[in-house]
């Protein structure tokens, strides 16, 4: 899952994330699959973490431990 921080100025509520309310500059976990359809509106949202990037810091400390 990706991460993506709220920059607008009041709460909000977005009904694919659920009945939870976004405070501003809070961080919320988004499907990757829509992770565009976020950043695309760079006033609104800022990247946080890119889909796919969880998975790749687990295999990049794994090898690191086997090592």
């Amino acid at each position: 899952m990706a991460r993506v921080r709220y920059l607008g100025p009041e709460p909000v509520t977005v009904p694919e994330l659920g009945t939870q309310t976004i405070q501003p500059d809070q961080v919320v976990t988004v499907p990757d699959d829509r992770y565009d359809g976020y950043v695309c509106q760079p006033g609104t949202w800022q990247p946080v973490e890119e889909p796919g990037a969880a998975a790749a810091k687990k295999t990049t400390s794994t090898k690191k431990e086997a090592s």
